[in-house]
C-alpha cells in the first residue's frame, strides 16, 4: 500500500514537471479535457436546476389534477382547423360537472385573459398576468399566503371587485404600504386588495406567482361575457385519492359528451389533459437536453482524450532513459505501467477540477443575475470526477504498457 501511495506521489510530481516545464504544449492538451467536462457537467447542471424548478413549482399540485379545455397542452392527431370550430368550456358546464363527478375532490374554472396594467396612486405595475378563477384554485393550487387571504365562494359567484396581489406587484406598488385593504386600479375600475401571495421566485415558464394578480372569474364574465374570442375558458379537476385515472377520465368525457348531446362516432370536442402526463413530457425533454448534452460534450472528451494520450507518448519518449534506469534498478513492468498510467490521470484530474471549477463559477454568477438557482450538485462533481478519470486511465493506457515493454539496455543506451 505505501508502494502504490508514494506511485501516486511520483506520478502527481511528474505531472507538475510536464505542466511546468511545457506549459503550453501541456495547457493545449489539457483544454480538451477541461472544455469536455465544462460542457457535460454545465448542460447536467443546468439541465438538473430546471427539473428541481419544476419539481419544486408542481410540488403543491396532485399529479392527477385534470384540465378541461378546447385546447391540449400536447400534440395532438386533430388538424388545427378542426380544433378552432370546438366550443369553448361553459361555466354552466363546469357548474353541472360539480355535481355530475362523485370522485372529484374540487373542481375549479379559470378564464385565461391577456396581461394587463395596474395602477395604484401614481405606481404601475405593467404587463402583469391576469389569473381569472373561481374560489377553488386556492385548494388546488395550494396557494400560500404572506399577508391577508383568497376571495370566497360568495365573492367568487358575484364577482366581486378583490384581488389577491404577487409579492413583486406588492412591492412595485405599495413599496413599504400594508397593501391590505388599499385600492388598485384594473380594467378602468378599482378592486380591493384583499391578500398578498407568499414569494415564490422565478417560475418554470418565466411566469410565477410573483407577477400575477388573481381575481374572481365571474367579474370577468360579467364585463366581457362568455363569447369573447380573446379569452380561453378552462375547467381544472382535482380528484380524490386513490381513485383510477382511466375510469375518471372516462366518466368525465361521458358527462360532457351527454351535457353537450353529441351522438355516437361524434369526436371529442374537448381535450382532457392530466398534469401527470405534462410532467411525463417535460421529463422527456429535459432527457434528450441531457443526451445532446453527452453528445456534444462526448467530442471534446474525445479530443481531449488524444490530447493526453499524444503528451503521454512524447513523456514517454523524453523518458526513456530514466525508465531504463529504473527498470535496470529492479522497477517491474507494472511499476512503470502505473506510473504513467496515474500520471496520465492526474493530469485529466486537473484538467476536469478546472472545468468543475468554471461550472461553479458561472452558476453563482448566473443565479445572482436571473434570479433563479443554479445548482452544482455533489452528484455532478462527482460525475465530471469520474469522467476525468476514466479519460485519463483510457488515454494514458497505451502509453503506459509501451513505456513498461522497454527494454532497460535499449531505453539506457537511447539516452547517450
Amino acid at each position: 500500500m505505501i508502494v502504490y501511495l508514494r506511485l501516486i506521489k511520483e506520478s502527481f510530481s511528474f505531472a507538475m514537471n510536464a505542466l511546468r516545464n511545457n506549459k503550453l504544449r501541456t495547457l493545449l492538451s489539457l483544454l480538451g479535457i477541461t472544455i469536455g467536462i465544462f460542457s457535460i457537467i454545465a448542460v447536467l447542471a443546468a439541465v438538473d436546476s430546471l427539473d428541481r424548478k419544476i419539481k419544486k413549482d408542481l410540488s403543491s399540485l396532485d399529479k392527477n389534477t385534470v384540465y378541461l379545455a378546447k385546447f391540449t397542452f400536447g400534440p395532438s392527431e386533430i388538424p388545427r382547423w378542426k380544433r378552432e370550430q370546438f366550443p369553448e368550456i361553459s361555466y354552466e358546464e363546469y357548474e353541472y360537472l360539480k355535481t355530475a363527478l362523485p370522485n372529484a375532490k374540487q373542481l375549479g374554472f379559470q378564464l385565461i385573459v391577456t396581461p394587463e396594467n395596474i395602477k395604484y396612486d401614481t405606481n404601475t405595475a405593467s404587463g402583469v398576468n391576469i389569473i381569472c378563477v373561481s374560489h377553488e384554485f386556492v385548494d388546488i393550487q395550494g396557494l400560500e399566503f404572506s399577508d391577508g387571504r383568497f376571495y370566497n365562494e360568495s365573492e367568487s359567484n358575484s364577482g366581486a371587485q378583490v384581488i389577491v396581489i404577487g409579492d413583486q406587484i406588492a412591492e412595485t406598488l405599495f413599496e413599504d404600504v400594508d397593501p391590505i385593504g388599499k385600492e388598485v386600479r384594473l380594467y378602468g375600475q378599482r378592486f380591493q386588495v384583499i391578500g398578498v401571495l407568499k414569494k415564490q421566485g422565478e417560475g418554470m415558464f418565466g411566469q410565477s406567482n410573483d407577477t400575477s394578480v388573481y381575481i374572481p372569474v365571474n367579474y370577468i364574465r360579467r364585463r366581457f361575457g362568455d363569447s369573447n374570442e380573446n379569452i380561453r375558458h378552462m375547467i381544472i379537476i382535482s380528484p380524490k385519492k386513490d381513485i383510477d385515472m382511466d375510469e375518471f377520465q372516462a366518466d368525465i368525457t361521458q358527462k360532457l359528451r351527454n351535457k353537450r348531446g353529441m351522438k355516437t362516432g361524434d369526436i371529442n370536442s374537448f381535450f382532457i389533459s392530466v398534469l401527470s402526463g405534462f410532467t411525463e413530457l417535460l421529463d422527456g425533454i429535459i432527457g434528450t437536453m441531457n443526451f445532446v448534452g453527452w453528445i456534444i460534450a462526448g467530442f471534446s472528451l474525445l479530443v481531449g482524450g488524444f490530447g493526453i494520450a499524444n503528451i503521454m507518448f512524447v513523456s514517454v519518449k523524453e523518458r526513456t532513459n530514466l525508465i531504463g534506469i529504473q527498470k535496470s534498478l529492479g522497477a517491474k513492468n507494472k511499476f512503470i505501467l502505473f506510473q504513467f498510467l496515474f500520471e496520465a490521470i492526474i493530469l485529466c484530474l486537473i484538467g476536469g477540477a478546472i472545468g468543475l471549477l468554471l461550472v461553479w463559477l458561472i452558476t453563482i454568477i448566473l443565479t445572482k443575475a436571473l434570479d433563479f438557482d443554479f445548482v452544482l450538485s455533489f452528484g455532478n462533481i462527482l460525475l465530471g470526477t469520474s469522467l476525468a478519470a476514466i479519460i485519463g486511465l483510457i488515454a494514458g493506457i497505451l502509453p503506459a504498457i509501451s513505456a513498461s515493454k522497454l527494454d532497460p539496455v535499449e531505453a539506457i543506451r537511447s539516452g547517450f
